[in-house]
């Protein structure tokens, strides 16, 4: 059953992705359903997702917007 808007997306995926990640997993679920049918076309959408997205707590943040901590290594010469 593939979607026609994202309005239609399961609660779940509506409720934790941001509107970006909603489109990307509408589009690529509406791609393979056809072919892979309903639960590997919903593996495919997470996947699709995840390379874009990373979750970071409870909420899914675009991966170029995450911030690493980098650790500073000390200088031992004097």
């Amino acid at each position: 059953m593939p979607y026609k808007s994202i309005d239609n997306l399961p609660e779940p995926v509506k409720h934790t992705l941001p509107i970006h990640a909603q489109h990307i997993f509408r589009e690529a679920f509406n791609a393979s359903f056809a072919k892979y049918g309903e639960i590997r076309a919903f593996k495919i959408s997470w996947a699709a997702v995840k390379k874009k997205f990373v979750k970071r707590s409870d909420k899914w943040v675009a991966r170029g917007s995450v911030k690493r901590k980098v650790k500073k290594k000390k200088d031992k010469r004097r």
